[in-house]
């Protein structure tokens, strides 16, 4: 009798188990949380259309732009012709820097040597101004960034999936563990019983 009383309280084992699981999912909260304000809010909230891109243009500003505080990197700004509407706009990689609002196409990483830094946007100007001038395709967002145009887009549905998939998975585990440990307990109070 003493042994059935015994198996039915629930063991440091099973306490800690149900623990880790609760805090399995209480952080998975949190991470998809974040992830949905950094990766998947962005990718929703944007209206990206293909569009097709000529490029007029290719300068490098004299004036540098800040680089997270750290130091300045020169900005090389590029400006192409809609083809269809016949409108021109400032073309950028992705659209974090039309985010960030800047009229940028390259920003070179945050180095301290501006010889460097100077050298490697000259080469990529000198790439896009050796190309002859052809429409390729980019991306347009007329309602948002009437005066804007990307190459790339960084918050895409597969990305925000695959930022999805951790804490999905992180949050279907602590919840596996939590029912696991119920269900062995709710078994042991039904051998008990018999």
């Amino acid at each position: 009798q003493s042994c059935r009383a015994q198996a039915l309280e629930p063991s440091v084992g099973e306490d800690r188990a149900v623990l880790l699981g609760f805090s399995m999912m209480a952080f998975s909260v949190l991470m998809l949380f974040v992830v949905g304000a950094t990766t998947v809010q962005p990718y929703l909230s944007s209206d990206w259309e293909e569009a097709g891109c000529a490029v007029l243009r290719t300068e490098i500003l004299e004036e540098w732009v800040d680089c997270r505080g750290v130091s300045t990197v020169p900005c090389l700004r590029v400006t192409v012709n809609l083809t269809g509407s016949n409108r021109t706009a400032f073309l950028h990689w992705d659209e974090e820097l039309v985010l960030h609002d800047l009229e940028c196409f390259y920003l070179p990483k945050c180095r301290m040597d501006r010889a460097e830094l100077q050298n490697q946007v000259e080469e990529v100007k000198n790439n896009l101004d050796a190309q002859p001038a052809r429409t390729s395709s980019c991306l347009t967002d007329q309602a948002r960034h009437p005066g804007a145009a990307i190459l790339n887009r960084k918050y895409t549905y597969s990305a925000a999936l695959l930022v999805l998939l951790w804490p999905g998975l992180m949050l279907a585990g602590g919840a596996l563990l939590v029912g696991l440990v119920k269900l062995t307990q709710h078994l042991a109070r039904l051998s008990a019983a018999r």
